[in-house]
């Protein structure tokens, strides 16, 4: 069996999932390190735009985003085309469903989380990275992302779909974080709950911080 026939079975099909899924957390990372500039004192308008200049302006930076886009593409058609295979073999529901006592219910519902939080990205895209994007081809300039921000966030029902998105985000990551690494073998006994602390602290904290932007924008407490 080659590599590729490999990556085409089910066992390969979830390699690929946590593989992209690790490469998107690594992402969130790196956003919400930008993203949180906002909040310092004094200096937080000035200390976004320039990290946003640098990431839309470093030339490896732009290439990585390439690869960006092709895993999470990747990543949503692998996790559906999983959700559909493993809802297709249970042809007959059980007599009694077993719920919160062998799984939970954010591990049960990745599908509808997942397409949730792809719904808030298309939002987030067509807000801020696209016209930035298409700006920067006509003009060879960027946007004033922080003021856009500052603008789109004084609209309620903006801040309410954000908010939510995050939620989605958190609960999709709680059992996405841990997975990813049981996966590829690393979530042994002995580091299991190591790897599980971190995955809910990281579940928590990164929505937390994207939340708190359009939030804080609504109410005025950053300007």
């Amino acid at each position: 069996m080659n590599w590729k026939q490999s990556f085409s079975t089910s066992i390969g099909k979830k390699l690929q999932m946590s593989l992209t899924g690790l490469f998107l957390i690594l992402f969130l990372v790196v956003h919400c390190y930008v993203n949180a500039q906002i909040f310092y004192p004094d200096s937080g308008a000035a200390r976004f735009r320039e990290a946003a200049h640098f990431m839309g302006t470093n030339m490896l930076i732009r290439t990585v985003e390439i690869g960006l886009f092709f895993f999470l593409f990747l990543h949503i058609i692998q996790g559906l085309n999983l959700y559909f295979k493993n809802k297709a073999r249970r042809s007959t529901g059980y007599a009694v469903k077993a719920g919160n006592q062998t799984s939970k219910w954010y591990s049960r519902s990745m599908a509808l989380l997942g397409t949730l939080v792809l719904l808030f990205l298309i939002l987030h895209l067509s807000k801020f990275w696209g016209p930035n994007r298409i700006h920067q081809v006509q003009t060879g300039e960027e946007m004033d992302l922080y003021s856009m921000m500052h603008d789109e966030f004084q609209i309620a029902w903006v801040v309410v779909i954000y908010v939510l998105g995050c939620i989605a985000l958190a609960w999709h990551l709680m059992h996405g974080f841990y997975s990813a690494f049981q996966t590829l073998g690393l979530g042994t006994y002995r580091y299991k709950g190591l790897i599980k602390g971190i995955g809910v602290a990281f579940s928590i904290i990164v929505p937390l911080i994207f939340a708190l932007m359009p939030v804080c924008f609504y109410f005025h407490c950053i300007n």
